[in-house]
C-alpha cells in the first residue's frame, strides 16, 4: 500500500509541476497576479508531494518490502538501518527521485523566500523551474518509476552494493545533488531574465546566493566522494579522473567562474552576457553528469543504469534545456545593456582572465572524458585517457588560476596599474620562489617545487590583502582590530576559501610528487619496510558484522626503530552478493598518512599487502572543507540575502571592497 501511495503522490507532483509551469509563465506574460501567486503556491505543493513520496520510498526499504522491484534488487533484511535508508537513493530510480525532490526544494525556496523579487521575474523563474521539473518527473514516471511492483515476490533481496555501504556514501550523493540541482535556479533565473530582456545588478544580487549555496554543496559532495574513494576502494587514490568524477568537476569549474562573474554584474554591471552564458552552461554540465551516470555509455562504480533508452531520454532533455536557452540567448544577448568599459588590469579584468583559465580547464576535462566515448562509438576502438593527460594539461591551468587568485583581491575596479598591484606581492613572490627552489633541491621534484611555490605565493597574496584591509602599520593596532571585527561575511569567506584552495594545492602536489608504495606477499610474523616505517604482521582476526564476514590483519608499526602503535586493515565478504570490500588501515597525522590494505591470499596462504606513504594527504580534504566553509561564511553576509538593501559605491576604485 505504501508503494501505491508513493506512486499517487508522484503523479500528483507531476501534475503540480505542470500547473506551476503554465500558471507562472502565463501569469507573467499576462500580468495576472492570481496566476503568478498560484504558480508560487504550486511550487511549494510540488515539494511537499515529492517529500512525501520520498518518505514512502524510504519506508518500503525500511520495511524490506521485496514486492517493490528496486527494494528486491537493492535491499536485504540483514542490511543495517542506515544503509536501508541510503539504499533509497543508492540506485538509479531512487536517485532520480532525490534529484526531483531537491529540484522542487529550490523552486519552493524561491517561492517562499523570493518575496522581494520583481513579481514577473519570480514568476518566470518558477515557470522555467517548473518546466525542468516536468521533464524530470516525466522521466521518472515513464522510464524509471521507483514504485514498480515485482511478481512473484522474492523471499529475500539481492542486497545493496557493498561499496556503497559506507557512511560517506550516505552523505556524498545528497550533498552532490544539492550542488548539481541547485544550479538549476541560476539557469531558471537566466532564462527568465532573457525572456524579460533585462539583466542588472539586482538580478545578480538575487542569483549569487543560489549559485554560492549550490557551489558550496557541490564542493562538499566532491570532497566527500574523494575521501570515500581514498579509504574505501583500497587503492589509496584521491582522484582517478573517472568520467563520472570528471562530470562533477566540470560544473564546479564553470560554477566557480559564474560565481565570480556575477560579482562583476552586481558591482559594475559588466560581463552581463558572459554571466548569462555561464549560468546556462553550468546547469547544462550538471545534466551531462546525469547523462553519463544513467545512459549506459560507460561502466563505473558511480553508474546507476545501463539502459540506453534512458540515456536517449536524458539526452533529449539536455538538448531541449540547453538548446532552448542558448537559442533564446542568441536572440536576446545583443539587447542586454552592458556596463561601463574596464581596463585589462582591473578587478573585472582579473576575474575575466581567471574565468578564461577555468573554462579552458573545463574544456580539457570535457575533451579527456568524451573523446574515448566518441572514438568508441565511431570506430569500436577502445582507448583510455588517464592521469598523464590530465596532469599535463589540467595542472598548469590550475597553477595559473592560483597565481591570479593571489593578485585578484588586490586589484582595483575599472582600472589599475601593474606597478601598484605587483609592488605589494614582491616579498611573497620572493618567498614563493625561494620555497619552490628549496623544495626542488630537497624533494628532487619540479612538480613539487612548482606546486608548493605557487601555493605559498597564493597564501602570501592573501596575507598582503588582509594586511591592507586592516591597514596594519598605518593606523593604531586597536583600530585594525576594530576593522577586523567589522569585516563582512564575504571578506571572511574569501579569506577562508582562498586559503582552502592553497591547502588543497599543497596536499595534491605532495601526493603527486612524493607518494611511495610497495606490495608484499606476507604471512604472520613477516615484516615489510617503507621509508622509516617497519610493519610486522602479528595477528589475524575473524569476526562477523551485521551482514558480512570480516578478516582483519594486525600490524605492529615501528618508526625509526621505535614502536609506533598498530595499524588494522580488514577485508569483508558479503554473502548476499558474493563480493568483497577492502577497509584500509590508515594512520593519519599532520604531515601525511600511512596506508595499509590487503587483497586475496596466494596459493601459499600469504596475503597480498600494499603499503603506502601519502605526504600531506589530509590537506586535500581539509582544504576542500575550508573552500566550502568559506562559501557558507560568505552566505552569512547581509548582501547575499535575497532582496536585502545593498549599498553601491558610485565609482569607487578602492581596494577595500571585498570580492
Amino acid at each position: 500500500m505504501i508503494a501505491e501511495i508513493g506512486q499517487f503522490l508522484l503523479i500528483l507532483a507531476f501534475l503540480m509541476a505542470i500547473v506551476q509551469a503554465i500558471l507562472s509563465l502565463s501569469g507573467a506574460q499576462l500580468r495576472n497576479e492570481r496566476f503568478m501567486r498560484a504558480g508560487s503556491t504550486s511550487s511549494l505543493l510540488q515539494f511537499v508531494l515529492l517529500a512525501a513520496a520520498f518518505v514512502c520510498l524510504v519506508q518500503v526499504f525500511l520495511n524490506s518490502d521485496f514486492s517493490v522491484l528496486i527494494v528486491a534488487a537493492n535491499g536485504h533484511t540483514q542490511l543495517p538501518t542506515i544503509y536501508k535508508i541510503s539504499a533509497a537513493w543508492g540506485q538509479h530510480e531512487g536517485s532520480m527521485l532525490l534529484w526531483a525532490l531537491i529540484l522542487s526544494l529550490f523552486g519552493a525556496a524561491v517561492g517562499v523566500f523570493g518575496q522581494n523579487l520583481p513579481v514577473t521575474l519570480k514568476a518566470r523563474t518558477l515557470g522555467v523551474q517548473g518546466l525542468v521539473g516536468v521533464s524530470f518527473l516525466a522521466f521518472i514516471i515513464f522510464t524509471s518509476n521507483p514504485f514498480n511492483r515485482l511478481f512473484p515476490t522474492p523471499i529475500e533481496g539481492n542486497g545493496f552494493n557493498p561499496l556503497l555501504q559506507d557512511p560517506g556514501l550516505a552523505f556524498h550523493p545528497p550533498t552532490l545533488y544539492l550542488g548539481y540541482v541547485g544550479f538549476s535556479i541560476a539557469y531558471s533565473f537566466s532564462v527568465a531574465a532573457l525572456i524579460e530582456g533585462r539583466v542588472d545588478a539586482a538580478w545578480a544580487r538575487w542569483v549569487r546566493p543560489w549559485v554560492l549555496a549550490s557551489w558550496c554543496f557541490l564542493t562538499l559532495g566532491i570532497t566527500a566522494g574523494s575521501l570515500w574513494a581514498y579509504y574505501e576502494l583500497g587503492w589509496g587514490g584521491w582522484w582517478f579522473w573517472d568520467p563520472v568524477e570528471n562530470a562533477s568537476l566540470m560544473p564546479w569549474l564553470i560554477g566557480t567562474a559564474l560565481l565570480h562573474s556575477a560579482l562583476v554584474v552586481e558591482r559594475r554591471h559588466g560581463l552581463v552576457n558572459w554571466t548569462i552564458l555561464l549560468s546556462i552552461l553550468t546547469f547544462t554540465f550538471s545534466l551531462i553528469g546525469t547523462f553519463l551516470v544513467r545512459s549506459g555509455v560507460l561502466t563505473s562504480v558511480h553508474s546507476f543504469a545501463v539502459d540506453p533508452a534512458r540515456g536517449i531520454f536524458i539526452l533529449i532533455m539536455i538538448l531541449a534545456a540547453s538548446g532552448g536557452a542558448l537559442t533564446l540567448y542568441a536572440f536576446r544577448a545583443s539587447s542586454l545593456r552592458a556596463g561601463p568599459p574596464f581596463a585589462p588590469v582591473s578587478r573585472e579584468g582579473g576575474i575575466l582572465i581567471n574565468n578564461v583559465f577555468l573554462m579552458c580547464a573545463t574544456a580539457v576535462v570535457f575533451l579527456g572524458t568524451f573523446y574515448p566515448l566518441v572514438i568508441d562509438a565511431l570506430t569500436d576502438d577502445m582507448i583510455s585517457v588517464g592521469p598523464p593527460f590530465f596532469n599535463t594539461t589540467f595542472a598548469p591551468l590550475m597553477v595559473g588560476v592560483a597565481t591570479l587568485m593571489a593578485f585578484g583581491p588586490l586589484l582595483r575596479w575599472r582600472r589599475d596599474e601593474v606597478k601598484s598591484v605587483s609592488r605589494p606581492v614582491r616579498i611573497p613572490a620572493l618567498i614563493a620562489v625561494a620555497t619552490g627552489l628549496l623544495v626542488l633541491v630537497l624533494g628532487k621534484s619540479w612538480v613539487g617545487g612548482l606546486g608548493i611555490g605557487t601555493a605559498v605565493f597564493l597564501l602570501g597574496g592573501i596575507t598582503v590583502w588582509i594586511l591592507q584591509r586592516l591597514r596594519i602599520g598605518t593606523v593604531p593596532l586597536a583600530s585594525s582590530f576594530a576593522m577586523m571585527r567589522a569585516f563582512p561575511g564575504a571578506t571572511w569567506g574569501l579569506l577562508i576559501a582562498h586559503t582552502g584552495f592553497a591547502v588543497t594545492m599543497i596536499g595534491v602536489t605532495a601526493m603527486s610528487a612524493w607518494e611511495t608504495q610497495k606490495s608484499e606477499a606476507m604471512s604472520q610474523g613477516d615484516t615489510a619496510t617503507l621509508g622509516a616505517y617497519t610493519f610486522t604482521l602479528t595477528d589475524t582476526n575473524l569476526s562477523n558484522g551485521p551482514n558480512y564476514r570480516s578478516e582483519q590483519l594486525v600490524f605492529d608499526v615501528t618508526r625509526g626503530g621505535r614502536p609506533d602503535g598498530q595499524i588494522l586493515t580488514e577485508r569483508r565478504f558479503y554473502p548476499e552478493n558474493q563480493s568483497f570490500t577492502t577497509e584500509a588501515g590508515i594512520r593519519a597525522d599532520f604531515l601525511g598518512n600511512v596506508f595499509v590494505a590487503y587483497g586475496r591470499t596466494d596459493e601459499d596462504g600469504r596475503y597480498a599487502v600494499r603499503i603506502s606513504q601519502h605526504p600531506f594527504a589530509g590537506w586535500i580534504w581539509v582544504g576542500g572543507i575550508l573552500i566550502a566553509a568559506g562559501g557558507f561564511v560568505s552566505l552569512s553576509d547581509r548582501r547575499f540575502r535575497v532582496g536585502a538593501p545593498h549599498k553601491v559605491r558610485a565609482h569607487s576604485s578602492s581596494t577595500s571592497e571585498p570580492a
